[in-house]
């Protein structure tokens, strides 16, 4: 009993110590397998060859991927422990760009109402079947395909709009202690949060939904779990099947534009995520005094009243 204790114990250090050295390899790998993609784009951007499009599609979600942009990470995270000047500087960026994707995308709610306005009129007072658009070669559609396009501007507005709302405190929080403790401590609970549970989810979601849009794409089908030899042989049958099947015989017919979004969405996540965790260790070390330190937040206007959502 007491061997296969032993025996049991040796083998789950001998298993720790593979995986240590693991993470170690993959680490120092990641900075050569980042110069490699740069100085020699061919490989995987020459979309003329089928075998650079599919090793695009495995790195894309692989796990030398995974460890270039945790290297990167780590290492504007050294920088900036030691120039927090800098540091401030990627927040800022990175919150601009939230922000203003978001201003942009969020014209989509606009769209959906003019269009949703332009349906019923050309139902209830024309009585047309479908929309002609433009001149020369018009865009023809039947109505209900116009009917069913306004999902795709909704999910325009909730997957690029939601770095936007969570860079200017829009999104419901669920508070149980977070109020009620110091600055500091909100500070640890915010970095905490990005980093064990905003991360991980936009990683675990992202190498799922980038094979789902890939299949939706091309043919034949690829899967988180083929290894690159695999996709490199099935590279040789390689064709675009982009995805054009509507729910209705005269319907939305870009679908995978929604599958698209979806990649979007968790690029977003994953890089105001990076924002938050620094925004929130800088603020940490700098105290109280740098609690929404530039903060591009919107200002309302006078005279203009602010949504009161609902807060628990």
């Amino acid at each position: 009993m007491e061997e296969t204790e032993v025996v049991g114990f040796g083998q789950a250090i001998g298993a720790l110590g593979d995986g240590i050295v693991w993470v170690l390899t993959n680490i120092v790998m990641a900075f050569y397998n980042f110069g490699y993609a740069i100085t020699h784009p061919a490989s995987w951007l020459n979309w003329g060859e089928n075998i650079s499009i599919m090793r695009f599609v495995y790195y894309g979600a692989s796990v030398e991927f995974f460890f270039v942009v945790m290297v990167f990470f780590s290492l504007i995270f050294a920088i900036g422990v030691w120039k927090r000047a800098f540091l401030w500087n990627v927040v800022i960026g990175l919150e601009f760009f939230g922000n203003w994707v978001g201003r942009f995308f969020a014209w989509a709610g606009l769209l959906m109402v003019l269009q949703q306005v332009i349906i019923v009129f050309m139902q209830r007072i024309f009585t047309r079947p479908d929309i002609v658009f433009g001149f020369g070669i018009p865009l023809q559609f039947d109505i209900s395909w116009y009917a069913e396009e306004l999902k795709l501007y909704n999910a325009m507005v909730v997957s690029l709009c939601l770095a936007y709302t969570f860079v200017q405190g829009g999104h419901v929080r669920v508070d149980l202690i977070y109020s009620a403790v110091s600055h500091r401590k909100k500070r640890i609970i915010d970095m905490f949060g990005s980093l064990f549970f905003m991360m991980p989810m936009a990683v675990l979601i992202w190498m799922y939904s980038w094979f789902f849009l890939w299949r939706s794409l091309i043919v034949p089908p690829v899967s988180p779990s083929d290894p690159l030899s695999r996709l490199e042989l099935k590279a040789r049958a390689l064709r675009w099947n982009v995805e054009t099947i509507g729910f209705s015989p005269n319907g939305f017919t870009a679908y995978f534009l929604f599958k698209v979004l979806m990649v979007a969405l968790v690029a977003m996540i994953f890089i105001q995520a990076w924002a938050f965790f620094y925004r929130s260790w800088l603020e940490y070390v700098e105290g109280e005094e740098a609690d929404g330190k530039h903060l591009d937040k919107d200002v309302l206007e006078k005279g203009e009243e602010p949504y009161d959502h609902a807060e628990f």
